[in-house]
């Protein structure tokens, strides 16, 4: 296994806090590594870094080796890095097919709206809502879709998006039992395919079931990491996570 994704003694804060104080963690290609740690720890923070969403104040960030100096969204395909938000961004007024069109064709969405999609793209686009399961909702509006579809069809427009790494933020939060499994499922499947995932849960058994390699943070710093059964039954993981 190589390193696809560094960053060496990585810092951000805010107003004089360090919401990010001097880490340092190596991601592992092909593996899904977890990120917990206890509500302000920093995890949607470095999340926000690593995908430029917010830019650094000290440290480095890497890319298969290379130094990303200045980290932008918009350069991030060709970094060949996409991720999800605990907000649900969709196009509300888009049906749920145009969503996912907007982003295998044209990426502005005024000017997907006028494009003329081939069959391809039409067929590529059909095929990841089967894959989310939201075939039958392709011709509604995204807005109309309930909470659950909705983040399964953020989870499409990751598909479509194709990336090497994927950052997902949260993605079960708030969902019933039937919509996890079936996320579960296509997070695994993308493992399957080589992408390499950066999940932030709070479900330790949702990071049991998934998760390759696990990474703890608190107060910003690297608190521990390792193999999940491994890390998860250290006291100082136990005291600052579980409040034990």
């Amino acid at each position: 296994m190589k390193n696809i994704l560094e960053t060496k003694e990585l810092i951000k804060s805010f107003g004089g806090v360090h919401a990010v104080d001097h880490l340092s963690v190596n991601i592992q290609e092909g593996q899904i590594t977890g990120l917990v740690g206890p509500n302000g720890s920093g995890k949607t923070t470095l999340i926000n870094l690593l995908s430029g969403f917010s830019l650094h104040d000290g440290g480095s960030v890497f890319f298969g080796g290379a130094e990303r100096k200045k980290i932008t969204p918009w350069e991030n395909q060709i970094y060949n890095i996409t991720r999800t938000f605990q907000q649900i961004k969709l196009f509300d007024q888009m049906s749920v097919l145009d969503n996912i069109l907007v982003i295998i064709t044209e990426r502005n969405p005024f000017l997907a709206l006028f494009e003329r999609h081939s069959k391809y793209h039409i067929s590529q686009a059909e095929d990841i809502l089967k894959q989310v399961d939201l075939f039958e909702k392709r011709f509604h509006n995204a807005g109309e879709l309930s909470y659950g579809q909705k983040k399964l069809l953020e989870i499409g427009r990751v598909l479509a998006m194709d990336t090497k790494i994927i950052l997902f933020d949260e993605p079960f939060a708030g969902l019933f039992p039937e919509i996890i499994k079936k996320i579960e499922n296509i997070i695994k499947a993308l493992k399957q395919e080589g992408k390499t995932i950066v999940l932030v849960e709070h479900n330790m058994n949702i990071i049991r079931n998934l998760c390759d390699h696990l990474i703890v943070m608190d107060a910003g710093k690297l608190l521990a990491e390792g193999h999940p059964e491994k890390v998860l039954t250290e006291r100082v993981v136990l005291e600052a996570y579980l409040g034990e």
